[in-house]
């Protein structure tokens, strides 16, 4: 039997230097097993399918996070507004708690962590993990999904963090 997944002449390198090119909305996706929150900063999240609504978010195979998402069996998606930098870093890092000093509320649909003044929600059961190269896919079927504040999204492209205002 012959993989799907063949030796790449591309150089890893250059694969992130073309892609950076390609501009990204930035994402904290937000999980509760128990009491305990669980949430890491996401940049590869896509809509996958309209009927059922699907979404989607790809998660390195050696994620930290990867356990706690998979136990809750569900998750909010943050769209992170233009002004929540420091809240990107900190879920982006492997501290302790990283939690601590933001304000959240449980999401309608889930009741995994929702933080104030985001762009906007989608409230997810999740529906499949799919291991795909060095990365899992997580599938999420939408159970609810809002915008909640009238602000400019965070967007990320390469490798700087901006955003992308209404024209007007």
């Amino acid at each position: 039997m012959t993989s799907r997944f063949f030796e790449s002449p591309v150089e890893p390198a250059d694969f992130r230097r073309v892609l950076g090119h390609f501009p990204t909305g930035v994402t904290i996706v937000t999980a509760a097993v128990g009491n305990t929150p669980v949430g890491v900063a996401i940049g590869s999240f896509v809509s996958i399918s309209l009927d059922p609504p699907l979404v989607g978010f790809f998660l390195g195979n050696e994620s930290t996070s990867a356990p706690g998402l998979q136990e809750a069996g569900s998750f909010c998606v943050n769209v992170l507004a233009h002004d929540q930098l420091e809240l990107c870093g900190t879920m982006a890092s492997k501290a302790g708690d990283k939690f601590s000093g933001w304000q959240w509320s449980p999401s309608p649909g889930s009741g995994s962590p929702m933080f104030a003044g985001i762009h906007a929600y989608i409230d997810c059961a999740l529906d499949d993990t799919i291991t795909v190269g060095d990365h899992d896919l997580y599938v999420g079927r939408v159970l609810k999904l809002d915008t909640v504040e009238s602000i400019d999204p965070m967007v990320f492209y390469q490798g700087r963090y901006g955003t992308f205002g209404a024209a007007g």
